[in-house]
């Protein structure tokens, strides 16, 4: 089943019930999948952007938007209107999609995994994970990686209740760590 179907089917009469909430609007859902690379001591390096473009249009399926420094650092060496990064922002089925691969695919790939801490969902119940590579998604091949780079993972719901978000994730099927 769908990750999609799942949710209107199973998880939102279950948080209906756990919340005790009595209209399908309030119960929490996904808005948004963000998903965003820093280039850090490469941002002058235009084939290292272009490699994580890549590597972000596989794992999407979507293009990724670079973005640009918003004022000048000297200390890091930074302009305004350098390109600093490259991000992508899901919505709808591909979110979905994705969210179904993160959980069944890509969490059991990552080397020592041991499920993800409570903590990492802030006041507002988004989720926020990094990765310290993108070798885990099935996407990326290893015989097409140039540079290792990390990227971090932003799951924007509409809860504005970090134990509802967390309840919402629980019932996703995201591991989290036994206490």
């Amino acid at each position: 089943m769908r990750l999609k179907e799942k949710y209107k089917k199973e998880i939102l009469p279950a948080l209906k019930k756990e919340l005790a909430l009595k209209n399908d609007y309030l119960a929490p859902k996904i808005e948004k999948v963000v998903l965003n690379v820093g280039f850090g001591k490469h941002t002058k390096e235009k084939e290292y952007a272009t490699n994580v473009a890549k590597t972000l249009t596989r794992i999407t399926g979507q293009k990724p938007v670079l973005t640009k420094a918003k004022k000048s650092i000297s200390a890091f060496k930074i302009r305004e209107g350098m390109i600093v990064g490259a991000m992508v922002t899901l919505r709808g089925d591909l979110m979905y999609d994705f969210i179904e691969r993160l959980v069944n695919i890509t969490f059991p790939r990552v080397r020592d995994f041991r499920g993800i801490s409570e903590n990492i969902i802030d006041k507002d119940g988004n989720m926020t994970i990094g990765f310290k590579e993108h070798f885990p998604f099935p996407e990326v091949k290893q015989e097409d990686i140039d540079n290792i780079h990390g990227l971090e993972i932003t799951i924007v719901t509409s809860t504005q209740n970090r134990a509802a978000a967390l309840e919402l994730f629980r019932l996703l099927g995201f591991p989290f760590k036994k206490n």
